[in-house]
Formats: structure tokens, sequence, C-alpha cells
């Protein structure tokens, strides 16, 4: 299993959309999204093209039940 890979929150948005996650809500910089089918919802930071925290994408990406594949480097 490969390192967590460096990912803006533009990136992780699509990846979430493609897994059927839809933006709920946003608060300032950062959007809400949910899957209805596994209820699962996370919150995606959105600081321009700055890339997310590497801690934060792995949160993000297990809580929302994205395989590894999708987030890790090989």
């Amino acid at each position: 299993m490969g390192h967590v890979r460096r990912l803006t929150a533009k990136e992780i948005e699509s990846i979430l959309a493609r897994y059927g996650f839809d933006l709920i809500d946003q608060r300032g910089s950062h959007r809400k999204w949910r899957n209805l089918e596994t209820r699962a919802v996370v919150t995606v930071p959105d600081h321009g093209s700055k890339e997310v925290p590497l801690g934060t994408v792995r949160q993000i990406m297990l809580s929302a039940g994205i395989p590894t594949r999708e987030w890790r480097t090989d």
C-alpha cells in the first residue's frame, strides 16, 4: 500500500461525485457532501488551489468509504 496522494479540494470532490456523493451544504470554505446509499457525510475544506493536508485527505476518504486505489500512490 502506498502513501496518501496530494490532492486539491476539487480533486477530492471529483472522486466523491464519482462514488455517488452530492453537495448538500457549504459554510464559508467548507463543503459538506453526502451519499444517500451509505449515509456517509464528509466535509471538504476548499482553500483555493492549495492541496488539502494529507491527514485530512486520508480521513475524508476513509470516512467516505472510497477505495484506497483512488487516493493512495502505487
